[in-house]
Order: C-alpha cells, then structure tokens, then sequence
C-alpha cells in the first residue's frame, strides 16, 4: 500500500493503447479469469454465458467511466453466492437479480458519497470491525454448500456414491491446493482451472462422463454451437433488496484494496487518477447492468491482477480484448453444454478451499485492528455480527419481508458501530 505523500514513478507502457497486437494477451487474461467468472453462476443456478456477457460488457462500462486508464478485468463476485441461493429459493430469480442491481445502485450512491465527502467517509462507515465479520460469516455460511457438494449431496438426493464423491473432490481440491502453492508463472493464477480440469479428467478415468453414465455427457452434444444467453428481466421486490443490499459492504471495501493493488503494480495513482470515486462508479454501473441482465454481480478480479502483474502488461485495452472475447464465447452454446457436464464433486472440493479462503479475507481484515482487537467494543460488535449471521436469526416484519443471515449480520454492525460509545476515539 502506498504510504501518505510518497511519490510513485509511473511505469511506461500504461497508456490505452488499443490494436490487434493485444488480442493474445487479452484472451489469456480472460482464460486467468475463466474458472472463476462461470464458477458462480454454476454454485448459484445462474445462466454461465450470461456471466460471460455480463462481465464483458461490466468491463467495458468500467473502461468508459474510467477513460481506459486502469488495466482491471470486471467478473462474478464470490461475495454474492449466498445471498443468491437464498434470495433465489425464497423470492425467485427474476426478484433476486432485482437486488443484484440494487446492490450496483448502492455502489454508485457511495461513489458519490466519496465524491462529496472524500474517501474516508467509506471507511468511517465501514471499518474493519464491521467489514471482518461479515467477510467471515460469507465464507462460513457456505461452508455446509461446499460439503454437501464435495460428497455429491444435492439436497436430500444423494447423486452418487459418497466414497466416488469424495475422490473427485480430493483430486480437484488437491490439484487446485498444489497450483496455488507450488504453481510459477502464468499457472500460479488459474489453480480453479488446473482444479476443474484435474477433477473432470478423474471423472473420465472412472467413467463417470458418458452418455449412459452417473453424469450425462449429452449436455454437451445437444448444445447448439450458437445460443442466445439466458438473459432474465428483473424484478424489484423490497424483501429480496434489503436481505441482499448488505452484502455490498465488503465489495464495495474490497475495491479500495484492488485499486490500491493494481495501482502498485502499475506505478500508478488511481486513487487520484482517474479517482476512486470513479472507479467505484464504474464496478457500480457495471454491478447495475448484470442485475438487469440477469448475471451475477462483478467486481474487480485479483486473479487478472496477479497475471499483470507476472506478464507486466501494463495497457488497459488489453482488458478491452478479454471484454470483447467474453462477449463473444457468452453466445457459444456448447461453452455453457460443457460447463453443464462437469461433476458437482469436482465443484465441491474446489469450494472447500475458495470458501475458507474467504473467511480468511475476513480475518486479515480483522487483523488491521491489531491490539484494538481485544477492546471491548471491537469484541462487543464483532462476536454479535458472528452469531447473528451464524446462529440463524431471522426478523421478520410482517406476512413477506424479513431479514437474517448476512443481511440482518451486516445491519447490525454498522448499526453497533454508529450507536455504541468508543471510548478509545481520538477527539
């Protein structure tokens, strides 16, 4: 993180500089992406080409309000993928991509709350000790959901043997493990790919992917190759807003952090230029147009920042090519066949690991409280926004709307945080 009034020397090769010559880069930053970006609409029953289109037309949207002057690639946030099967199952799809938009509406009140009030202002309302919590309660209340996955339970059917269950998610969990740790280069970024890859090439080698098989293959063959997307038509149903509106609290925070990151490996101040209020702005819009498509809502992704940072690729057009590549791949149907046929298991072991490593999220945040993490109020709120989004409290206000979860966690931090003394302030 760059310190107050330390100077940064800008790198060259940053301007927007948009050819042919970046297309191949482009394309391997969406392939770093990849794994990830479908990932969440296959675990929340969303339409995966509609994520592919939804992030490619998010990052464009980002480029515009930005000036193409920050090299970020726009894609499905892991934060939402609770809230989604909840709001899903409860108030349906069309409802639940309602408060998806109105998730991107609150980013684009706060991109102008900082334009009037200046950054601090969001980390006032928002510190770690409400931010910690409610990363951790993400991460953990989807803990049960990777579980159930990893021994192919699918709600009360048991899908498969839970021991040939188990190896598949063993072999993706490990595969994806290895990657992280001990993957170089480029490989070092995609470890859900080499995870997805790993666990459905298992799958080959047991049989699991034949036409007659535990898994139907079909999918894949029936596709057609060309396919309009899945787009849905949102719904504005107040329940399902004000249970998802909370969620946005730790993307919104997480966003500072990936500007800041990407801004280091650039040599470059986007906090001034083209201005956090801006790029705020832009993942808003871009959060707001996959709602009313129908897609999961986007959010910066680190993944594509650790492949700029390993290839030094610096020009924000090449994001403009991974944008335009996704659009494209988002009408074939045979991408959305093959995602189909994939194992649940194999999802399952990846999710073992990408949920714990959200609570970790989490907990470094927590961290940045250091020795104020055992005052008392720091303890007060964080152990009540634990339970609370824990424990299965559910308020309800009237005969259709009511709160629990990570929406009631989120709700009560910032309100603890607001009403209760501090004595420790600085005055």
């Amino acid at each position: 993180m760059r310190l107050k009034g330390q100077k940064m020397t800008p790198n060259e090769n940053t301007d927007y500089n948009f050819g042919p010559g970046q297309a191949l880069v482009g394309a391997q930053m969406l392939f770093v992406a990849f794994g990830a970006l479908v990932l969440v609409p296959l675990l929340t029953g969303l339409d995966p080409s509609v994520a592919l289109f939804t992030a490619g037309i998010g990052t464009l949207i980002f480029q515009v309000v930005t000036k193409g002057k920050v090299p970020v690639f726009l894609a499905s946030s892991f934060a939402f993928i609770a809230p989604i099967g909840v709001a899903t199952a409860t108030w349906g799809l069309a409802a639940t991509t309602g408060g998806l938009a109105a998730a991107g509406l609150l980013y684009v009140l706060l991109s102008f709350a900082v334009r009037i009030f200046g950054s601090g202002f969001l980390h006032k309302l928002l510190p770690p000790v409400v931010v910690g919590p409610v990363i951790m309660i993400i991460g953990l209340s989807l803990a049960p959901v990777a579980v159930n996955m990893a021994t192919g339970l699918a709600g009360d059917t048991q899908i498969m043997p839970k021991s040939t269950a188990l190896i598949l998610a063993a072999v993706s969990l490990g595969a994806t493990m290895l990657t992280a740790i001990l993957g170089r280069g480029i490989m070092r970024v995609v470890p859900i790919m080499v995870g997805v890859i790993a666990g459905y090439a298992a799958a080959i080698f047991m049989g699991l992917i034949t036409g007659e098989s535990l898994i139907n293959g079909s999918a894949f063959t029936s596709a057609p190759w060309f396919a309009v997307p899945g787009f849905v038509a949102p719904e504005f149903n107040l329940a399902a807003i004000l249970f998802i509106l909370p969620v946005a609290i730790a993307p919104a925070i997480e966003h500072f952090g990936d500007i800041l990151a990407i801004g280091n490996v650039t040599k470059k101040d986007y906090m001034e230029e083209p201005g956090i209020q801006n790029t705020m702005l832009g993942d808003g819009l871009a959060t707001m147009a996959a709602g009313f498509l129908g897609g999961p809502p986007n959010t910066t992704y680190s993944e594509v920042t650790g492949a700029v940072t390993l290839t030094r690729a610096f020009n924000p057009a090449i994001m403009t090519w991974a944008a335009i590549f996704a659009i494209i791949l988002a009408f074939v149907g045979k991408i959305g066949g093959a995602l189909g046929t994939i194992p649940m298991p194999v999802m399952g072991g990846i999710m073992i690991l990408l949920f714990g490593m959200v609570t970790v999220v989490g907990l470094s945040v927590l961290a940045r409280l250091g020795d104020t993490l055992t005052e008392p109020r720091n303890m007060v709120i964080i152990s009540t926004v634990l339970v609370i989004g824990l424990g299965g409290l559910t308020l309800e206000f009237g005969e259709s709307f009511k709160l629990a979860g990570i929406g009631l966690s989120g709700i009560a931090g910032l309100v603890l945080n607001m009403i209760l003394p501090n004595p420790g302030a600085k005055t």
